[in-house]
């Protein structure tokens, strides 16, 4: 079996849209602030709100439709993010662009649960790591090219155009995911299971302790990172005058060095996650301190390129850690994972929100450092979740066991 590179770039190519239209609103957050008449302190719980929907809803959704094919239910999740999109955009008030994009919520977890498990069918045996890398570098081109780019063309043609062509976007994967994904039949151990055996399934997990120490890694690590970066506009405004195209410019740059960085460490995946990811954990804490004080201009995107190139890499080792540590219910393991990433991103975003409201947006970057030396202590604490070295016979067991 080879790798099915043709459906490994659907998949990607759709958690690029996924992850650009809902962390859109930090760059376009200027933008937002003045089309509907708020603060962009309230703009930035547009974060907070689509988190909180997805963090509840993903394991029931994900239950509820754990008999339904794969293949269809990743495309139904995207076609529901296409018209999210088109009604955000067209969106009249901001209680429209919340409900809008909270309907997009509802599908958002459930899309992030299924993709890892469908990407692991699409993967030889000792290669779901690198499959799982190929896909997730839609998350860092989101980060390289979506946000940046949403941003420029925010500024040039207005928000709402720029959310419009997300929906675009969708329809786009959406057709080429009709087309280029194979069908995958519901497994027989997950088509004879009831409702209330795969909720339960799904919350018993947690007592496994290498999906606890998965989650709670997550929640610490996202909490921090998205409480500085929401408000990463008004942060460079103040430490560099950066704006307009120069703040479209550095979000390329963060998004960039996230790229290569995937590029580079992708490859230890597979076989030595721990040691990388607590390398990547603590760049990202000591980058992201030094945007406390007023550096300046050169100093202040020097810490924010080394910041992105740390964090956009370690949703690859947490994204193949969900897979890894229960082959035999990869299903619930991944919904669990969803549900963490989506508390700490709603959780990150409030306590941004709560910092800058209160006039303390050069307190973000401590924060940020503190969960993340926080999460570095967690990765060594559970290393059953992120062991130094996997050999390929381990690699072999997990695939046979997720099979049986």
């Amino acid at each position: 079996m080879k790798l099915n590179r043709p459906a490994l770039v659907v998949l990607g190519t759709s958690t690029f849209c996924y992850v650009t239209a809902e962390t859109l609103p930090v760059g376009l957050l200027p933008q937002i602030s003045a089309g509907l008449g708020v603060t962009e302190a309230r703009v930035g719980l547009l974060l907070t709100s689509y988190a909180v929907v997805a963090a509840i809803s993903t394991i029931p959704l994900t239950a509820l439709t754990m008999r339904v094919p794969r293949h269809t239910l990743l495309a139904v999740t995207v076609a529901v993010f296409v018209v999210s999109q088109a009604a955000a955009a067209l969106a009249p008030t901001f209680t429209v662009l919340v409900l809008s994009r909270l309907v997009c919520a509802l599908a958002h977890g459930v899309f992030w649960s299924v993709i890892g498990p469908i990407t692991a069918r699409l993967a030889p045996p000792g290669q779901v790591g690198r499959a799982t890398s190929l896909v997730f570098i839609g998350n860092s081109l989101a980060i390289v090219l979506g946000v940046p780019l949403g941003t420029a063309l925010g500024q040039w043609l207005g928000w709402r155009i720029t959310i419009g062509l997300m929906a675009v976007a969708g329809t786009v994967c959406l057709v080429a995911m009709i087309r280029l994904l194979p069908a995958m039949p519901v497994l027989p151990r997950d088509r004879a299971a009831r409702l209330g055996q795969q909720m339960r399934d799904a919350v018993l997990i947690l007592r496994n302790p290498r999906v606890a120490g998965l989650c709670a890694v997550t929640v610490v690590l996202v909490v921090g990172h998205f409480a500085a970066y929401t408000y990463i506009a008004p942060l460079v405004r103040r430490d560099a005058g950066l704006d307009g195209v120069a703040l479209s410019a550095l979000l390329l740059g963060y998004g960039a060095v996230g790229l290569v960085a995937n590029f580079v460490v992708g490859r230890y995946v597979d076989r030595r996650p721990g040691p990388i990811l607590l390398a990547l954990v603590l760049t990202a804490a000591v980058s992201v301190v030094a945007l406390g004080p007023v550096l300046g201009p050169a100093l202040t995107v020097l810490a924010v390129l080394l910041w992105g190139g740390a964090f956009n890499a370690i949703p690859v080792f947490l994204g193949s850690a969900s897979l890894r540590v229960a082959p035999r219910s990869r299903d619930a393991a991944s919904a669990v994972y969803v549900v963490a990433f989506q508390i700490g991103i709603g959780s990150g975003a409030f306590v941004g929100e709560r910092m800058v409201s209160a006039g303390h947006l050069g307190g973000l970057p401590l924060i940020t450092a503190v969960f993340a030396l926080a999460a570095a202590v967690l990765v060594v604490v559970f290393r059953g979740t992120f062991p130094s070295r996997i050999s390929a016979e381990e690699h072999h067991r997990a695939e046979q066991e997720a099979l049986a």
